[in-house]
This record gives structure tokens, sequence and C-alpha cells, in this order.
């Protein structure tokens, strides 16, 4: 009798402890925690995703058109001078104190084209003695330019040196040396300092 009792007890504890051992049942294709969302919910959110074209030729031109716009912004930053849209070879404190560095003193590099130019003319006349002073002139020119980069990098680099000792500063002197050789109303981003104002 105290056996059946027994044997009862233990088989009722049994199935409790089953009952909770079993883990609630849920749909299998539904995110745990979550219950699957209804079709019109899931239509309308596709609908609110942005369009792939399935067409190559439709998304290479869509491509080409973000390219063309993300091109005219960089180039209208470069001509105002926007810091946020300057391309990342431009942006930063630095290449800005470089450019207004540079922007601030004559320079003989920025009249090379221009005496190219006049060199050019010189060489192909039928005078020889022009034809001779022009090669020396190049010459001449060319050793004024080398010793002026000289100059101006030895300078721009004290210059860096003192105003950002913190910073990563590498390729900012020859970045600078690279806007010298343009004319400066040609220069980009546009010059944005008068000449002998320093920056």
């Amino acid at each position: 009798m105290f056996r059946r009792r027994s044997d009862e007890s233990a088989a009722a504890s049994t199935v409790t402890m089953t009952k909770e051992d079993v883990p609630q049942s849920r749909d299998p294709q539904a995110p745990k925690g979550r219950p699957t969302p209804k079709r019109s919910e899931a239509e309308a959110n596709r609908k609110t995703r942005v369009a792939v074209p399935k067409d190559r030729k439709e998304a290479a031109k869509q491509a080409r058109e973000r390219m063309r716009a993300e091109r005219e912004k960089q180039r209208t930053a470069l001509l105002e001078g926007d810091e946020r849209a300057l391309p990342a070879r431009d942006k930063g404190p630095v290449r800005r104190y470089v450019r207004d560095f540079i922007d601030s003193r004559w320079a003989a590099a920025e009249f090379f084209l221009p005496y190219a130019v006049v060199v050019l003319v010189l060489s192909i006349t039928q005078v020889e003695t022009l034809r001779l002073l022009s090669t020396l002139l190049f010459m001449v020119f060319f050793v004024v330019v080398i010793l002026d980069f000289v100059r101006i990098g030895f300078v721009l680099r004290k210059a860096l040196a003192a105003r950002f000792p913190d910073q990563d500063t590498r390729g900012a002197v020859m970045y600078g040396l690279m806007r010298t050789l343009q004319m400066r109303r040609l220069r980009l981003p546009k010059p944005m300092v008068k000449r002998g104002e320093r920056p």
C-alpha cells in the first residue's frame, strides 16, 4: 500500500519536471522573441527600400551619374574652398596651412610655364644666337627654381614643425612644392589668402 503511493508521487514529479524542461513552441521561421511579420508589412518594407535595377546597363548608368555628381561636388568645393567636400588629398588643417603658406609668397616655379613658352619660341628661331640664349636662360632658370624649392621646403618644414608639433605632416612639404609649380590663378583649391598675408 505504501509502495503504490510512492510510485504514483514519483511518476507525478517526473511528469512535472518534463513539462518544465520542454521549451515553448514557436514558429521556426520567426526570429527568437519576435513574431513573423504579416505579408502586408513585409511588402510595405520592401517598397520603402531603394530599388536596385536588375539591368546591368541601368546600374552602370546610375553609378556613372553618382560619380559625376560627386566630381561636380568636389570641383565646386575646390573652387570655393569648402573643407567639407574637398578630396582627401586636400583635407585637414595641415594641408590648409600649406596652401595658405604657398599662396602668400612669391615663388620662381609658378612662372615656369610662361617662361618655358618664351624659351620654346626662342629655340625655334633661325637665329643661332637666340637659340643659344634660350638654352642658357633655361638652364639658369632651372637652377633658380631648384634653389627656390630648397628654400621654400626648408622654411615650410620648419613652420610645420612649429605649428603642428604633434600631428602627422608627412607629404605636406611635397604637397606645397607641387602647388608652387602651378600659376596662382590656376591653383585648386582656390587661394584664400593674398600675397604677403601670412597664414
